[in-house]
């Protein structure tokens, strides 16, 4: 198989054209065609010379990828299928409102971080995406020249592929890539704390930590993470980090009816929150096959929010977006990997 160059730094595309006795501007100029026009091949590169291009097409691909489904949802979410490793799939998912156009990415295929709530837990790990995997999710939909903003939140934890996850966002943001705005871009991670520390070193992007309780031996049993990363230990490197006047933290908090929306979860995670200026979303669990837990009511949704806001903590709650698409995360992919098996 030819390598893709969609995926590249302008780094790697520099040090690539000098290997093939090129110019090094030339590197520059593949960049503004993989990133900034509307082409799909190495063909359509008209600047570059034909002897350039037929050394390129002997070596290379351009590298984008096509999904293979879409799921329109009644709200106007969308949710995309597309091909990766050895038949396998990844989703993307595309969430309108008003103003805006936000894009739900994957950083792997499957997950081994196990958490009981997730639907793509059920594949377990089955591979890691490339660069060039997670930018084509924005690249290759339907709405792509219209994308505000960019969410970390599909399939995978994005700090157990931070090279690639790093390697993505340098594309997106960079006057050479899609010179697109670092505070439109959330990396949600469920507490790597190696990773999330390299992370808030290396970019300026937000960062969006998924807590769903307080308490040690529910998070255990909720994600088996907390083993190695307690959600305490999480929040005290948080803390210790000066996140400046614009960049964002926040905390993902499904809600689950009977079993982290007590006065006592409030109580906590108050304690626990106290000192640090963030904002937590509240997602509403919408049940998935295989797991015990359930889907609290809008009543319970609203008080818990509301004896939050109470505490000093900003609260808000998350709008269920594309329920009758397979909304959940995994569902999708994990539909069509058993029926290609």
């Amino acid at each position: 198989m030819k390598e893709s160059l969609f995926g590249k730094t302008l780094i790697e595309l520099q040090e690539l054209v000098s290997s093939l006795g090129l110019p090094k501007f030339t590197g520059k100029q593949i960049a503004d065609w993989l990133y900034k026009k509307e082409i799909s091949s190495i063909d359509e590169m008209t600047n570059l010379s034909k002897k350039a291009r037929e050394i390129l097409n002997e070596k290379y691909e351009f590298g984008l990828i096509s999904p293979t489904k879409i799921q329109a949802s009644t709200d106007g979410t969308k949710k995309y299928l597309f091909p990766t490793i050895q038949n396998k799939f990844i989703e993307t998912a595309m969430i309108p409102e008003r103003d805006r156009k936000t894009v739900c990415v994957s950083s792997q295929v499957g997950c081994k971080m196990g958490c009981l709530f997730c639907f793509t837990a059920k594949q377990g790990f089955q591979g890691q995406l490339s660069a060039g995997e997670i930018v084509n999710q924005i690249k290759s939909i339907e709405e792509a020249g219209e994308v505000t903003n960019i969410v970390y939140m599909g399939m995978g934890e994005p700090f157990d592929n931070l090279k690639e996850v790093l390697k993505s966002i340098e594309i997106l943001t960079s006057e050479w890539g899609f010179a697109m705005s670092p505070r439109r871009i959330t990396v949600s991670t469920i507490g790597i704390i190696p990773g999330m520390l390299t992370f808030l070193e290396q970019s300026e992007a937000h960062l969006a930590v998924s807590l769903h309780t307080p308490f040690d031996n529910e998070r255990k049993n909720l994600m088996p993470v907390q083993v190695a990363y307690p959600i305490e230990e999480v929040i005290a490197e948080i803390k210790q980090w000066d996140f400046g006047r614009q960049r964002r933290v926040s905390f993902e908090y499904i809600v689950f009816e009977n079993l982290n929306d007590s006065p006592g979860h409030v109580k906590e995670l108050a304690k626990l929150l106290d000192g640090l200026k963030c904002r937590i979303n509240l997602i509403r669990f919408h049940p998935v096959p295989g797991t015990p837990l359930k889907s609290p009511s809008d009543k319970v949704m609203q008080e818990f929010k509301d004896a939050l806001n109470q505490k000093g903590i900003l609260t808000t709650v998350r709008a269920s977006r594309g329920q009758d698409i397979y909304a959940a995360c995994g569902l999708l992919s994990t539909k069509e990997l058993v029926k290609n098996q």
